[in-house]
């Protein structure tokens, strides 16, 4: 629990729940995570048709939870905030922004759980590179 506290924007609640509700955070793949959770865009093409990437499925009380959680994560996580805002200056939709915010904030929970690191900035993936003095 105290891993996932370490995150800006995961409460003892979104904690509580995660672990809870997904004993699998950790132990599978990135991929594996987000389609158990419901959180990976799945296509819908067919030949050469290319339909509208779309979220469905999973577990829905973990994917409210992690939607309360990005919420939060744009304003006071500055990995996440900073995803969110560059993906606002492609074009991107406030509510398309937030799932792939979602998703992400998954992917950072499940690398964190697998390898046993708490929150750091620093070498956060998604964070901006370190600057050496």
């Amino acid at each position: 629990m105290e891993l996932l506290t370490s995150v800006p924007g995961i409460g003892e609640v979104v904690a509580v729940s995660l672990i809870s509700s997904l004993p699998e955070l950790g132990t599978i793949s990135h991929k594996s995570i987000s389609y158990l959770v419901g959180v990976a865009p799945l296509n819908k093409d067919s030949g050469k048709f290319r339909g509208k990437r779309r979220i469905c499925g999973g577990r829905a009380k973990i994917r409210c939870m992690l939607y309360m959680a990005a919420l939060v994560a744009v304003r006071f996580n500055p990995v996440i905030k900073t995803f969110y805002e560059r993906l606002l200056q492609k074009g991107k939709l406030k509510k398309v922004a937030l799932t792939a915010c979602m998703h992400k904030l998954l992917i950072l929970l499940n690398a964190m759980m697998k390898n046993n690191q708490a929150w750091r900035r620093e070498a956060s993936p998604l964070g901006q590179p370190k600057t050496v003095s």
